[in-house]
């Protein structure tokens, strides 16, 4: 991929002042959205292929796209099962060769399947959110995952969560929803990748010339955090 790629561009100059509002409320107010038919159906081949691979550490990549970072991932870390999620079926059938056996691609909506892998005791060893759509306008905060009720869930699968993006003010603001969520204090780094990129866009970013950022903070296991009601 050598097509060169436009930088975020966004009114805001810093992290979103509404933040704190919003993760307080994902904190108290539980999410009641029904569960989706094809999330559930995804989350059970999921487990099945995951009880398969026996006791093997899980890797989860949320949002994974074309699977391209799933299965670098998966060459990465051999005795791990990693597991690539994304909710559009046409980027997960684009063919990027095959899947190494210690990986899966299935289609869900993460929502769901976040709140459905937590309920079930899932513990990733790692959890990366890879260049999430960054929803740049300030009244679209709540469909950044940071601003998202979803968030509780995210964090309280625990493991070592690793976030990328090409807009600092996303990584900003994430790390600042973690610490107050969790009280784990979690900070905002440059980032170069190396040769091997995770995933196409990390690739053209960077041949763009864009800055990119990452957090990369370890959390414990903590269903707590979820409110109930």
């Amino acid at each position: 991929m050598t097509a060169r790629s436009r930088s975020i561009t966004s009114r805001q100059t810093g992290p979103h002042e509404d933040l704190p509002r919003r993760v307080a409320r994902a904190l108290t107010h539980p999410l009641r959205k029904p569960f989706a038919a094809h999330t559930r159906e995804a989350f059970a081949e999921a487990s099945d292929w995951r009880e398969r691979r026996g006791t093997a550490p899980l890797i989860l990549d949320a949002g994974c796209g074309v699977g391209l970072s799933t299965r670098r991932l998966a060459e990465r870390f051999p005795d791990c099962s990693v597991l690539g999620v994304d909710r559009s079926a046409d980027r997960l059938s684009r063919d990027h060769g095959r899947l190494p056996d210690n990986a899966l691609l299935v289609r869900a909506d993460l929502v769901d399947f976040w709140r459905l892998a937590l309920d079930a005791d899932w513990r990733p060893q790692r959890h990366y959110l890879l260049y999430p759509n960054p929803y740049p306008k300030a009244a679209h905060l709540k469909m950044r995952w940071q601003g998202h009720p979803v968030l509780p869930a995210i964090l309280a699968l625990g493991g070592r969560l690793e976030l990328r993006s090409n807009w600092r003010i996303y990584v900003e603001e994430f790390a600042l929803a973690v610490t107050q969520a969790t009280g784990v204090a979690a900070a905002t780094e440059p980032f170069a990748p190396g040769p091997d990129y995770l995933t196409p866009f990390e690739q053209k970013y960077h041949a763009s010339g864009q800055a990119l950022w990452r957090l990369v903070v370890e959390l414990p296991h903590a269903p707590g955090l979820v409110p109930v009601g």
